[in-house]
This record gives C-alpha cells, sequence and structure tokens, in this order.
C-alpha cells in the first residue's frame, strides 16, 4: 500500500516552510533553498487542513512560547540516521553541541563525519533541532536553510531564555 502523502507551506520569521505529512503524520519540514534540496515531487498533494497541530507549534515557537515540539513525527532516514536525529532531540533548547559531542554520546566517538552527514539529511528542520550543532571550534558550520537562518534561530532561542523566569522549582518558564 502507498503511503499518503500531502504538504503545506507556511509563511514565518525565516522565510516559507513546506510541512509535509505521511498517512497524517509530520515527515517533513523544509526551508526555501534547502541543501539538499528534497525532491518535492514527493510532496503529494497541496492541501490546506491537516496541519493545524504543526502550525500552532510553529507559531509559538517563534512567537517565544514554545521550546519543544511534541507534534507527531514520523522521519525516514537509516537506522542510524535515525539515531542521530533521536540525539539531537535531546539538545536542551537554547544551547549547542558539537558534532562529536553527539558522536561521543552515541558511543561512536570516531563517526564525527558520519553524524554531520546525518543532521545534513535531516528531514524535520527545527523540530529535530540539528540548528543546534555547531563545529568543534565554537563556530556555526552548515545548515540546510543557510548559516543566517542558523544564527537566527540560535539568537532568537537565547533572547527567549534570557527573558524567560525560573519558576519555584527552579525550572525555566518562556513568557506568555
Amino acid at each position: 500500500m502507498t503511503a499518503l502523502r500531502t504538504h503545506t507551506v507556511i509563511d514565518t520569521p525565516i522565510g516559507e516552510l513546506t510541512l509535509v505529512n505521511t498517512d497524517g503524520v509530520l515527515s517533513g519540514v523544509y526551508m526555501a533553498e534547502h541543501h539538499p534540496a528534497p525532491d518535492c515531487a514527493g510532496f503529494g498533494e497541496q492541501v490546506t487542513g491537516g496541519f493545524d497541530e504543526a502550525i500552532t507549534q510553529f507559531d509559538e515557537y517563534f512567537a517565544g512560547r514554545r521550546t519543544r515540539f511534541t507534534v507527531p513525527i514520523a522521519p525516514v532516514g537509516t537506522p542510524f540516521q535515525r539515531e542521530v536525529w533521536e540525539a539531537l532531540m535531546t539538545i536542551e533548547y537554547g544551547t549547542t553541541r558539537t558534532y562529536s559531542e553527539i558522536a561521543l554520546a552515541l558511543g561512536r566517538p570516531t563517526a564525527v563525519r558520519a553524524v554531520a552527514a546525518a543532521n545534513a539529511r535531516n528531514p524535520l528542520c527545527i523540530i529535530v533541532p540539528c540548528h543546534r550543532v555547531i563545529g568543534s571550534s565554537g563556530k556555526l558550520t552548515g545548515y540546510a536553510g543557510g548559516l543566517e537562518r542558523k544564527r537566527f534561530l540560535l539568537d532568537q532561542e537565547a533572547r527567549v531564555l534570557s527573558s524567560a523566569e525560573p519558576d519555584v522549582a527552579g525550572d525555566t518558564h518562556v513568557p506568555a
């Protein structure tokens, strides 16, 4: 049986994002000028419905009210790629990790280049926060949507955290 794929396009502060659903679950988030370019022919029909929760969560993220996405996702990749993407999901909002740190966390300290390659193939940008991975020198390195977008996302997260207030338990809450 063939999977049913649909897509929609939303406007955000970093430009248009194309959201792709596979059988009703978010399977892709792509930026304009995404590199490497996804196969747009596989996005399915463009629709206006079926993306409400994802759109709401993106709106909240860009408004500084969401630090973690909870929309169900279904990224397609090799077992190693999925392992890397799961590791990316553990990077806290407003923080960064290096490719080396991700490789070490996976128990594969020599797999830095493979981690970088898997990071570059992340089909769910922003939701799987590949923008939070930087070079070992602390510099920004490649990003599917370009370094300007990566810098914007990291700067936004830093601004939100700097305006957040800890609650009595010490947890940080972003302002409403």
